[in-house]
């Protein structure tokens, strides 16, 4: 082994007029492998950074899972009410992993004020709600309080508010269409808190308020809602928990999973996993390639002291290993430098939001990064390893050089 990291130093550490030619070639080839780690590490933190964001902004807004009756299941607004005398609320007991359900009701609307007119969906929460997703978002005043006495405080989304031409403590002239569409209900709602969630369907469509003002437009008992929504504490089981809440609610009622009721955008994200894996396949070959052609150039400028080395008794296998070794180094310096770089890049995304993204398309308004230390070393095993054992291939030349004819060659 002491002969092994002798022969390894001098190889690396030889100067010639051969090793001018050979040392572009590292160069490029440890280049090589920084981009590429680089790449990698920047796509896998970008792809799960914006799957996680997305999920958590339409998880906030609708729920995991969404109970409501069979008719209002595809509809935004709730016309038939929910009693909630149920024995899933307010505790959903008979499934794990529910870490939270709340009641809510939908009604569409529209805010009039002197120079314009929008139109909303009121959606009307009461006690139970968990306000903690806006609460992050809140650029001015504060959130309603609905958990005493009926209240006319609203929040709204800043998006809102500017279309409107409305301002914090500005009364909201709120018409409410009657069953049939003869006539409206007129309620003045008193804006106490103004949010931004960067989430623009939500943004620009969502006002939040009592739930006890939907219950009597509606005529409805107090013990009735619109729907609810629960949440999971893992969303990567939303869909075994989806089956099991579907299978424990009774069967007049519906449940539907946010996967489901917004399909094409979860499979949208899936097709950043599969993005993911592609820059990481062809990065990992790249990276690959150029260590094949930087190993191979090492091998031809030393074939005389492979040569004197099986002189001396040395094995074809020993002389592999040095060689091996040397790519090994080249890898790992490529790969700390790459890391380094990657992780000063995320971190600065991460804090400055540098990078800006179009909420309309993407829902979030500037690149959310993820770094995952885990994921980030399986990241650089696995090139290592990959790499090594490609290499291995290169390296069988070794195996094919005379001693004579090697200690003869210029």
């Amino acid at each position: 082994m002491n002969l092994e990291y002798f022969i390894a130093k001098r190889l690396a550490t030889a100067k010639s007029h051969k090793s001018s030619v050979s040392s572009p070639i590292i160069k490029i080839a440890t280049i090589a492998v920084a981009l590429g780690i680089i790449m990698m590490l920047v796509a896998v933190a970008t792809s799960m950074g914006l799957q996680q964001k997305i999920r958590e902004k339409f998880s906030a807004v609708n729920g995991h899972i969404i109970i409501s009756n069979f008719d209002d299941n595809q509809s935004e607004i709730n016309t038939i009410p929910i009693a909630t005398e149920q024995d899933f609320y307010p505790n959903f007991t008979t499934v794990s992993g529910i870490k939270h359900i709340q009641a809510i009701a939908n009604k569409t609307a529209l805010i009039r004020t002197e120079e314009t007119v929008e139109g909303v969906v009121f959606k009307g929460v009461g006690a139970d709600y968990d306000w903690s997703y806006l609460q992050n978002y809140l650029v001015q005043g504060t959130l309603p309080n609905v958990s005493s006495k009926i209240t006319d405080d609203i929040v709204i989304s800043e998006y809102l508010a500017n279309r409107l031409k409305l301002k914090l403590n500005d009364v909201a002239r709120t018409y409410f269409l009657k069953d049939g569409g003869k006539g409206y209900n007129l309620r003045s709602f008193k804006i106490v808190g103004i949010f931004n969630s960067g989430f623009q369907d939500f943004d620009a469509n969502y006002v939040l308020g009592d739930i006890r003002h939907i219950q009597k437009i509606n005529k409805w008992k107090p013990n009735e809602i619109g729907q609810f929504e629960v949440f999971i504490d893992d969303f990567d089981k939303i869909e075994e928990k989806g089956e099991e809440v579907y299978k424990a609610i009774p069967p007049i009622y519906n449940s539907t999973t946010i996967a489901q009721k917004y399909y094409g955008i979860f499979e949208w994200l899936k097709m950043f996993d599969f993005n993911t894996l592609i820059i990481l396949i062809v990065m990992i070959v790249v990276a690959t390639i150029n260590m094949i052609v930087a190993l191979l150039v090492l091998i031809l400028e030393r074939t005389q002291m492979i040569g004197i080395l099986k002189a001396l008794g040395a094995s074809n296998w020993v002389v592999r290993k040095v060689f091996l070794y040397n790519a090994f180094r080249l890898i790992s310096n490529g790969l700390l430098w790459g890391n380094g770089i990657a992780i000063a890049l995320l971190l600065i995304q991460k804090y400055f939001q540098v990078v800006k993204l179009n909420p309309e398309n993407y829902y979030v308004t500037s690149a959310p990064v993820v770094i995952d230390i885990p994921y980030f070393l399986l990241i650089n095993m696995g090139t290592i390893l990959i790499c090594l054992v490609v290499l291995m291939l290169p390296s069988y030349i070794i195996t094919k050089i005379s001693p004579v004819k090697a200690i003869r060659f210029d």
